[in-house]
């Protein structure tokens, strides 16, 4: 039997020592930006890809689910990475740089709100879908990893783990979304 001891402390770790690290003050705003939406009945539009198809995906479910008291106005959440069909379309007939603009087109609104996911901060299709709520003046949510890349430049509110690992990366990125919901499930 292998004795995978060290590994396991090394990684625990980092991810305590990149937690101690995160900007509070940048999660406070993006997180009453998610409050005022909901107040407001905003459409929040989130996608990703990979891991960060699937972190979105659970995001819908816990805010549209577990962060919706009675009485409270409800989370409007939308995942545009939850579609295949309409995803492999787009890339077939477009381009698969396009799959979230071309969802967001014509639908999106001012008053909405993006949370784009990514670990690099660079992705194509993510940063296409940026520019365009940019254009539009929605507000955006960035939720990165390493330097933040483009979607840090390009998001008004920041959820950012300053590390240039995906995985710790990815773990932080399911913190911020049980914390901030568990957050509103008990202070709202």
């Amino acid at each position: 039997m292998l004795n995978y001891i060290n590994y396991i402390k090394k990684y625990l770790e980092l991810e305590k020592n990149t937690l101690d690290k995160l900007n509070l003050e940048e999660i406070n705003e993006a997180m009453n930006a998610l409050k005022s939406a909901r107040e407001r009945s905003a459409n929040i539009y989130i996608f990703g890809n990979g891991g960060s198809a699937a972190t979105a995906s659970h995001f819908v479910c816990d805010f549209n689910k577990g962060a919706n008291l009675l009485g409270q106005p409800r989370f409007r959440f939308q995942c545009l990475s939850d579609n295949t069909p309409i995803i492999t379309a787009i890339s077939n007939d477009i381009a698969y740089e396009d799959i979230f603009v071309y969802q967001l087109n014509q639908i999106l609104k001012k008053e909405d709100l993006i949370i784009a996911i990514s670990g690099s901060g660079n992705s194509k299709n993510i940063v296409k879908a940026l520019q365009y709520a940019k254009e539009i003046g929605t507000e955006i949510i960035g939720i990165t990893g390493y330097s933040g890349g483009e979607v840090r430049k390009l998001a008004d509110y920041h959820l950012h783990v300053p590390l240039d690992d995906m995985q710790i990366a990815e773990d932080i990125h399911m913190i911020f979304d049980h914390m901030i919901m568990k957050i509103f499930c008990y202070t709202e």
